[in-house]
């Protein structure tokens, strides 16, 4: 089965996965992102564009549908992807989509899950990873773990646990659905 990985920053939901398992690219919406740099390390190919580059989303993520099936990719995997994922890329795309969230959802949905879940005074939020839909993490979760907030967690410490969990999590979901097994 032929991966792509998708995000939009740092990288490091990436590096994880393609330490572990053949990528075929990763695609980032920003053209400075630093996974574009993990990605050649690990010489990894990459491609980057971004929206403000064509005249609308539309033109946008038809440009992603012919990148993913010139390099015939059987699962797209959003790491760190910042993007709504609009109905060009979903009519392709969804059942062969996943996405890895840093709360328990339905809790925290949205871009600042750790951020969110923190300052609701919570005693403990999670990782989810689940399939993506025309909603916003919204789509059918295929695992998820808990993480608690410890009484001596700072706003750091907590989320450090959270990815620490991501870079677990991740993989196995990947290993679970590469042999068949979810």
């Amino acid at each position: 089965m032929k991966i792509a990985v998708f995000a939009s920053g740092n990288g490091s939901n990436f590096q994880v996965i393609a330490e572990q398992f053949p990528v075929e690219f990763v695609f980032s919406d920003h053209r400075d992102a630093y996974v574009l740099e993990r990605a050649k390390k690990l010489g990894v190919p990459a491609y980057a564009f971004e929206l403000k580059e064509f005249d609308d989303k539309a033109q946008y993520e038809s440009a992603i549908v012919e990148l993913l099936d010139k390099h015939a990719i059987d699962l797209v995997v959003l790491a760190g992807y910042m993007k709504i994922v609009a109905t060009t890329l979903l009519a392709r795309y969804e059942g062969r989509m996943i996405n890895i969230h840093p709360a328990y959802l339905p809790e925290f949905p949205g871009a600042h899950g750790i951020e969110d879940a923190w300052n609701a005074g919570v005693s403990q939020s999670g990782v989810t990873v689940h399939w993506v839909d025309s909603g916003v993490d919204s789509g059918q979760i295929i695992r998820q773990e808990r993480v608690p907030i410890l009484p001596e967690d700072t706003l750091e410490s907590f989320e450090e646990r959270i990815h620490a969990m991501e870079y677990q999590l991740y993989p196995e979901v990947l290993r679970e659905l590469l042999n068949g097994s979810t």
